[in-house]
């Protein structure tokens, strides 16, 4: 079901899977051999429930150049005022060449940790309620398991409420 046919992890997927090590989580990375580029796809491809994907959403801050990481539950939409007010600057869509300049991996695949440059980073709350999340791992396919607080301690960043009400 994961990895190509040697066994071994794709180039991005192999980043990630050293990034979770790094900061000493023993996890495994899977890449999937259907996309999970949406929520509701690594939802169906894992088995769980959307609201336990976590997935990575990159905006750009103009006034400093800093990228901002929201790790959004997959149920939830993210309430940029709620992100702009945490930051305290604008806040502006990413395009995907800032994405992948940022943090060297492709939309659809960002994972929330083993970025090129360290983000500014806001954990939705809602992501704290599930035993286990889901979260990309480089590739539009590559998904890895961890529990909210590894999450936290892997990507650090703010805990907040960032969801539309």
């Amino acid at each position: 079901m994961d990895q190509n046919q040697t066994g071994e992890l794709s180039a991005s997927a192999a980043r990630v899977q050293r990034a979770l090590a790094d900061c000493g989580l023993e996890l495994r990375v899977m890449e999937m051999p259907a996309a999970t580029r949406t929520a509701a796809q690594a939802a169906a491809a894992v088995g769980c429930e959307v609201a336990q994907i976590a997935k990575s959403i990159v905006f750009r801050a103009p006034r400093s150049a800093r990228h901002v990481l929201v790790v959004a539950s997959g149920a939830n939409r993210v309430d940029t005022a709620k992100v702009r007010t945490l930051l305290g600057e604008p806040l502006e869509k990413a395009d995907a060449a800032f994405v992948r300049e940022m943090t060297g991996y492709v939309i659809g695949g960002v994972p929330p940790l083993g970025h090129a440059r360290q983000p500014v980073t806001f954990l939705d709350r809602d992501l704290l309620r599930h035993e286990a999340v889901w979260a990309a791992a480089g590739t539009p396919n590559a998904l890895f398991r961890l529990t909210p607080g590894e999450l936290e301690r892997a990507c650090g960043g703010t805990v907040a409420d960032v969801a539309e009400d």
